[in-house]
């Protein structure tokens, strides 16, 4: 009860009309942006495959290209809203996104499908952009660590029943009614979006070009840069099992779609414990260490997958749990160290972390659409090998001067 007065006892966000719950709430919508795009219509992948009559790749695309470009679109908006503002980049990229959902609905093939994907992707970076810059703006130290794991938490509920509501739409729709759907969230974002009161307090000048230059000039920091690549990679398996999982439950194992978004769900229940567990781990235990105990429990899980996972369903999700855990238990300390290496241009910083992890994520869509043959096996040697690289980097940078103090964090 005690630790939430810093939160939620009162205003501390100074948003007169959502307050400090309607803002982490607002927040937790933002930040999930992306999963909601991508697993709310996972389970009719299989069948938009169909309809089209197309190879899984080209359906695959819709995927891919969606993370590419919303990565893309991340990197534009985040230093335009360290010059122009967090609330007016919101309300141009949320209505872009709702329009480009309803093009989706509309599709006549798959190729349109892909192309308004892409421009659904670059408003919806707009969100993801924003969010965790929105986060340093208002939120302080401790205060700022426990926020972006509480509202990486509850993000998590988001893309669980995402799935599962997807396949119960499946049921009485066809795929075009999910991104009617995905139409309808974006506007309620964009209602939120209205009401939301600018949180940056000091704006950057000079003209556009100089502006996105702010995103090298962040790169530029040694800090920043190398736990930022550390922390990005393991987007690659994460992403790698998202764009897969349809499949491997579906076509391999011979689940119906409902039963996939049950098996999804237990995964996202993972992704759900990680952050709440971080916080309670970080009373008693150093930020460096918990992360040393992530990666190693990621190799580990990926070992397990190899092993066991092609038995049945059960044991293969079950043999994925901590690797899942692991990976979000790790992202409240990861996104704090890095916000924390840079205070200033926090929506650039936002957007290279946003963009970076996207871009990862992207590339574990395209290993995996190369290997639709073996989706377990890959799924659990990528972890092997993240874990592992992940690792490694991360005992070599945090020993070097500029990161040493790390360890005592």
């Amino acid at each position: 009860m005690k630790k939430q007065t810093t939160i939620s006892n009162k205003n501390t966000s100074g948003q007169k009309y959502l307050g400090d719950r309607g803002l982490l709430i607002f927040l937790v919508f933002l930040s999930a942006f992306a999963p909601l795009s991508t697993d709310l219509y996972l389970p009719a992948l299989p069948t938009m495959t169909a309809y089209f009559n197309v190879p899984e790749y080209l359906t695959n695309l819709t995927l891919i290209l969606f993370f590419i470009f919303f990565s893309a679109g991340i990197l534009v908006w985040g230093p335009l809203s360290d010059k122009y503002g967090r609330r007016p980049i919101l309300l141009v990229g949320i209505t872009g996104y709702a329009i480009a959902s309803l093009l989706c609905a509309v599709s006549g093939s798959i190729y349109q499908l892909i192309f308004f994907r892409v421009l659904q992707a670059i408003g919806g970076g707009s969100a993801s952009a924003v969010a965790t810059a929105i986060v340093k703006d208002v939120y302080h130290e401790r205060q700022r660590e426990k926020t972006l794991a509480l509202v990486q938490s509850m993000v998590i509920i988001v893309p669980a029943v995402a799935p599962v509501i997807g396949a119960l739409l499946l049921t009485f729709t066809s795929w075009r009614g999910v991104f009617i759907i995905q139409a309808l969230l974006g506007l309620i974002i964009l209602l939120g979006s209205i009401i939301f009161q600018e949180s940056i307090a000091h704006r950057g000048s000079g003209n556009i070009l100089h502006t996105l230059g702010r995103l090298g000039v962040v790169l530029k920091n040694p800090g920043f840069t190398s736990l930022l690549i550390i922390f990005s990679l393991s987007s690659i398996s994460g992403l790698a099992f998202i764009s897969s999982s349809s499949y491997i439950y579906q076509n391999d194992f011979g689940t119906s779609s409902q039963v996939y978004s049950y098996f999804f769900a237990f995964n996202a229940l993972a992704m759900l414990l990680g952050p709440l567990i971080y916080i309670k781990l970080s009373n008693h235990f150093k930020r460096f260490s918990i992360i040393n105990l992530c990666f190693g429990i990621t190799i580990l899980s990926g070992l397990a997958i190899i092993l066991f996972g092609q038995s049945n369903p059960f044991i293969f999700a079950l043999a994925l749990f901590p690797a899942t855990l692991a990976g979000s238990c790790s992202r409240p300390p990861s996104a704090y160290l890095m916000l924390d290496q840079q205070p200033e241009d926090a929506g650039s910083a936002s957007s290279l972390m946003g963009s970076f992890a996207t871009i990862m994520g992207s590339l574990g869509m395209i290993i995996i659409s190369f290997n639709m043959d073996h989706l377990i096996p890959v799924i659990g040697g990528l972890n092997i090998i993240l874990g592992l690289l992940s690792g490694g980097l991360w005992l070599a940078v945090t020993k070097t001067p500029l990161l040493r103090k790390i360890r005592e964090a």
